[in-house]
């Protein structure tokens, strides 16, 4: 037979320096302390290869990968050095390169430029035992459709230069920017291979026939077919398993060639965007099928769908049980990308994750197990924040799943009955459409660290002010229109523009409290999803969430550094009394027929302000007055459902406009003033970016949701072709009403809303889907993920660093059975969210 089946590894390690955690190029001392038949220099002096023997099983290979490993570790560790077997090292940089001295790399070098100072990668290369020539050049060319798939199972390099890359397999695309990278084309021979590789060699763009990087090649110096699309791996096992995947594919393809199977080529392009998926999203997300027209396929459906196709070859190698439950093991515990995020989620310090992929590269063939049993039940997904890969609860979280997992299901159901008892007896509800409806507090809460709340408090910061900015100088001298960032059509025929917000002060702060919802992605990271500028609605929802945790699961150990949202109601009163000296601040409220009434009076009770319906105030002497107490007003807090304008109270038909006309004097502060509907918007959420970079200087530190504005016609032609695909809103939509999720809505509805979009296209904005994280959510007494965002809260004095400050508290939101709406309103729920203080 042709196929020998023989197999060889070459890996590349990166080598750690154990105190900084950073890359360290001692190569050449190392390896002057190695045999060189199994080890050698790479290109950059921060990297050793090993090489491993022939081996014709996968226990014996494994067995020489191990051997290989402790050989460097030891000679590293001897010198203060780790390995680790990554596509790149979590702290590396570009500063880290060094350059091997020796002529041939140097002379890349110089060719080359940045490429080579880039390299700050590492592969695994595995060779399967070809004897004939022409057939490994055959083989290479018909398992180019396999190969997004065995990228995405190896891809170990989410980070780059400090960064999370957004990139499974950023290695990938560093890697595939050398001329000679990806496929070779239609070959029909050994000898054309040949010939294409000496007419490259000849136009001096490559300098050697090593320097032809194709996915899949034939050795150049073996008698092998050699892969070279995999990320270096931490896990042993892994790299086994994709030994024996390939070489079950090169003995599958041989027979295909030796019965004449006929084969058609994949077009370049779509090798180059299937390879380009799966380092973009290795097993979280889809990988293309490159069949005659390719489709999205999700990873774990494609991983299995390939093996099984491999089985009678598999079965003929012997390798059958061994290859199905490392692949199992795998897709349960996630490639090294998925593990590498896991563990910077928990800190945010990169040295955690550099400390994971040196044990993972140093420890067991089989990795490291965990010592926390899986929630076996639980439908676990990329994305879920407290439930990772295996359905194995997060670090932080493992104590809040165990205290459930040992209640027994009458148990749970009796805290779950003390809460509604509790929320009934606070008479926690809220109205919509007229109706009262209970506010439903799911029993396991929302764990927020103390980087994670760092992150967003600066992100949300910085957003506030460029947002109070705006409505300062929409509102005042104009300079964004002049200087057309923005036109003041776009702004002014917006619905959300009051010509008379024109008549306050010029140094009003016009949204003291101003509302962000914000998610998070299947990457861990936040997204800002909407801003609430006008009346933003849930700090007491939050409040009310924690009290009712106290009551109904009083034995939960909480964690340490948990802040208090209570907190919050004192900040509340400091921001609102900021531009009002003489201490007087009123809640205005609609009364019993608001929809947030008992947040109302829980905030006015909370944060020492008086409680006031339309009826219980007048203006008398240029000054508002409250009439139960007869004290002059000296902010009011508009808590409103309509328009302060259109104000009417029985004894005073103008009430409104006699407000605005005292608050044009100075001489009451209106908190979240008329016409700040102009920056939550949601035509004017996507220029967000553009007015922090205008008024601040800054670029956005956290990222909104690509948005579509339908008034311009070349976005609008976008989203009437694609409404089936995005998410659709009305500009000025609350509380979720008007939502349309493109993939989850029927033929007619997106009938319906494209007929509206074309109709009137200034009235609506889109999005692309975003996945939502997810989260743990009682369904009666069993655990489901839910889809989860975050309202939090920043509490704003004026436009400079020390005038704004994220508030203790969040309200976290979830989604009902099957729905990525988590708006109250809309069916959802909540929960209590632990937010972690500083460590120090």
């Amino acid at each position: 037979m042709t196929v020998a089946g023989t197999l060889g590894v070459e890996e590349e390690f990166h080598l750690i320096d154990a105190g900084s955690r950073k890359l360290s190029a001692r190569a050449p001392q190392l390896l002057a302390r190695l045999p060189a038949r199994s080890y050698s220099a790479e290109l950059q002096r921060t990297t050793v290869e090993t090489n491993s023997g022939i081996a014709r099983t996968l226990d014996d290979l494994r067995q020489d990968i191990l051997g290989l490993r402790r050989g460097l570790a030891t000679v590293a560790a001897d010198a203060g050095l780790a390995i680790a077997a990554a596509g790149t090292a979590p702290r590396s940089e570009f500063a880290d390169f060094e350059l091997t001295a020796n002529g041939r790399f140097g002379r890349m070098q110089e060719q080359y430029r940045l490429l080579v100072d880039e390299q700050l990668i590492c592969g695994a290369h595995i060779h399967v035992g070809v004897d004939d020539r022409d057939l490994a050049v055959e083989i290479a060319q018909r398992v180019q459709r396999h190969l997004p798939t065995l990228l995405a199972l190896s891809a170990s390099s989410p980070y780059w230069n400090g960064h999370d890359t957004g990139y499974a397999s950023i290695r990938t695309i560093i890697w595939q920017r050398w001329p000679t990278t990806g496929a070779t084309g239609p070959l029909a021979s050994a000898a054309e291979y040949d010939q294409l590789v000496a007419d490259l060699i000849r136009t001096g763009v490559i300098a050697d026939e090593k320097m032809a990087y194709f996915d899949v090649r034939p050795s150049s110096h073996a008698p092998t077919l050699e892969l070279r699309v995999c990320d270096a791996c931490p896990v042993v096992d892994d790299a086994v398993l994709l030994a024996g995947l390939f070489r079950a594919l090169v003995l599958a393809t041989a027979r295909d060639v030796e019965a004449g199977v006929p084969f058609t080529p994949v077009a370049p392009p779509l090798h180059r965007a299937a390879i380009w998926q799966a380092a973009r999203g290795g097993l979280s997300g889809n990988l293309l099928s490159l069949d005659a027209h390719p489709r999205p396929v999700p990873a774990a459906a494609a991983v299995r769908g390939m093996i099984a196709g491999l089985r009678p070859q598999l079965e003929e190698l012997g390798d059958w049980d061994e290859v199905q439950r490392l692949a199992e093991t795998l897709l349960v515990r996630g490639n090294s990308a998925d593990r590498q995020r896991a563990g910077f989620a928990e800190r945010g310090d990169l040295d955690d994750v550099v400390d994971l992929v040196v044990a993972e590269t140093q420890g067991p063939a089989e990795g490291i197990v965990p010592e926390v049993p899986a929630l076996r039940t639980y439908a676990s997904r990329a994305g879920d924040e407290a439930v990772g890969p295996g359905a194995r609860p997060r670090p932080q979280y493992r104590r809040i799943v165990d205290f459930y997992r040992r209640l027994k299901p009458a148990a749970i159901e009796e805290r779950q009955e003390l809460r509604d008892r509790l929320a009934a007896e606070a008479e926690l509800s809220f109205t919509v459409d007229g109706q009262t409806r209970g506010f439903h507090v799911d029993l396991v809460p929302r764990l927020v660290n103390s980087y994670q709340w760092s992150e967003l408090r600066a992100g949300l910061e910085q957003r506030a002010r460029a947002i109070e900015a705006f409505l300062q100088d929409a509102y005042g001298e104009g300079r964004i229109f002049r200087d057309g960032v923005v036109t003041a059509a776009e702004i002014k025929d917006g619905p959300g523009w009051r010509p008379e917000a024109l008549r306050l002060p010029p140094t009003a702060v016009r949204a003291p409290v101003m509302g962000f919802d914000v998610v998070r992605n299947e990457f861990g990271g936040w997204r800002v999803l909407e801003d609430n500028v006008r009346t933003p609605s849930g700090m007491a929802f939050a409040i009310a969430a924690r009290e009712i945790m106290d009551g109904a699961a009083a034995e939960l150990v909480r964690p340490p550094r948990l802040l208090d949202p209570r907190a919050a109601l004192p900040a509340l009163r400091r921001t609102l009394a900021a531009h009002a000296p003489g201490g007087t601040i009123v809640l205005l409220s609609l009364g019993g027929d608001s929809s947030a009434w008992y947040e109302h009076r829980r905030l006015a009770a909370g944060a020492g302000m008086l409680l006031a319906t339309p009826d219980d105030v007048t203006v008398a002497d240029g000054r508002v007055v409250h009439l139960p107490t007869g004290a002059p007003i000296d902010a009011l807090y508009l808590r409103l459902d309509g328009e302060l304008a259109d104000l009417r109270s029985v004894a005073h038909p103008e009430l409104g406009r006699a407000i605005l006309d005292v608050a044009a004097e100075g001489r009451v502060v209106l908190a979240n003033a008329p016409g700040n509907g102009i920056a939550d918007d949601k035509a004017v959420y996507c220029l967000v970016p553009q007015l922090i970079s205008y008024y601040l200087g800054e670029r956005p530190l956290i990222e909104s949701v690509p948005t579509y504005r339908p008034g311009d016609e070349a976005e609008r032609r976008i989203v009437l072709e694609r409404v089936g695909e995005l998410v659709t809103k009305p500009v000025d939509g609350l509380g979720g009403h008007g939502v349309l999720i493109g993939p989850t809505a029927t033929a007619t509805e997106v009938a319906e809303r494209r007929a509206q979009i074309a109709r009137e296209p200034d009235r609506w904005v889109a999005q692309e889907v975003v996945t939502l994280s997810s989260h743990p959510t009682f369904a009666g007494t069993v655990l489901e993920p839910r889809h989860i965002d975050l309202r939090a809260f920043v509490f704003v004095r004026g436009t400079g660093p020390d005038d704004v400050e994220l508030a203790d508290l969040g309200l976290t939101r979830v989604a009902a059975a099957g729905s990525m709406i988590v708006n109250s309103s809309q069916g959802g729920g909540a929960k209590d969210t632990w937010i972690l203080g500083p460590e120090d």
